[in-house]
């Protein structure tokens, strides 16, 4: 199974949209799971956005500190999950990050035990995509990162975004030493194309997402669904990038002698 993290640079270059798009387009096999777990530093917002607060925020990340010092966590993780299906199918889960970022600073030993918890999760069936938000990546926080088998930078094709995406990969490398996949979600919303980056930028572009705001809505902010939504260009791009996701996490695991692809399965057999 993979974990892969997502992080973020200056502004709002939609971390937490292509993060539920991922969460939704993830391809699953009987008995498996995906798990979008929310640890932006900065704070959650699937509950109030996609979920439209139809959920209590009792539920989170937050109340993993107190079973982190108890030496509890990974029972009390289970507990903390959010399903996010219509169908209530608990394939699709999500951990909600914290609501005040002033919760943030009692988790500091959490990041840690979260991290093994994650890579031991494939026992599980689970797959885990991490939203690390705009600071994520870095500080106490940055073992999620570290640990996990792809790092995916989120940037608008702007030459703001990109600047500040520049940045912050030359941070990632030097973080993460080469241990880790490394590549960039483009979010189609200015003029510098697929190519011009990866050249500009020395990382592969992953997947390229369609700047469609009234579809990335309905991942933000719980919007009502537009006609054909999930045959749409975002979600169409999205299921494309989980191909390429896991063939990286497959790349990677192959070269550090781990038996197997992600999920016991072929990618490329991957439905």
């Amino acid at each position: 199974m993979a974990v892969v993290a997502l992080a973020g640079g200056l502004g709002a270059p939609g971390v937490t949209t292509t993060a539920m798009a991922l969460l939704m387009a993830w391809p699953l096999a009987p008995g498996q799971r995906v798990i979008l777990a929310e640890c932006d530093p900065d704070g959650g917002a699937v509950l109030p956005g996609a979920l439209q607060g139809t959920v209590s925020n009792t539920y989170g990340l937050r109340n993993l500190a107190l079973a982190g010092r108890q030496g509890q966590l990974a029972d009390a993780f289970w507990r903390q999950l959010v399903d996010v299906t219509d169908e209530a199918s608990r394939d699709r889960l999500v951990l909600p990050g914290v609501y005040d970022p002033a919760h943030t600073s009692s988790l500091g030993p959490v990041w840690e035990q979260l991290a093994t918890l994650f890579a031991g999760i494939e026992q599980h069936q689970h797959d885990v995509l991490v939203d690390l938000g705009r600071r994520g990546a870095f500080g106490p926080s940055s073992v999620l990162a570290q640990r996990a088998d792809a790092v995916l930078m989120v940037a608008r094709n702007t030459l703001r975004g990109l600047q500040s995406a520049q940045v912050r990969l030359g941070a990632l490398r030097e973080q993460l030493g080469g241990a880790t996949e490394v590549g960039l979600i483009l979010v189609e919303a200015g003029p510098f194309g697929r190519d011009e980056v990866q050249r500009n930028l020395s990382t592969e572009v992953v997947a390229v997402l369609p700047w469609q705001p009234e579809q990335a809505a309905v991942l933000s902010d719980g919007a009502a669904q537009p006609r054909r939504f999930e045959s749409g260009e975002l979600m169409r791009a999205a299921r494309t990038a989980t191909t390429r996701i896991r063939q990286m996490v497959a790349t990677r695991r192959s070269r550090l002698g781990h038996p197997g692809m992600p999920g016991g399965r072929e990618v490329s057999n991957a439905r």
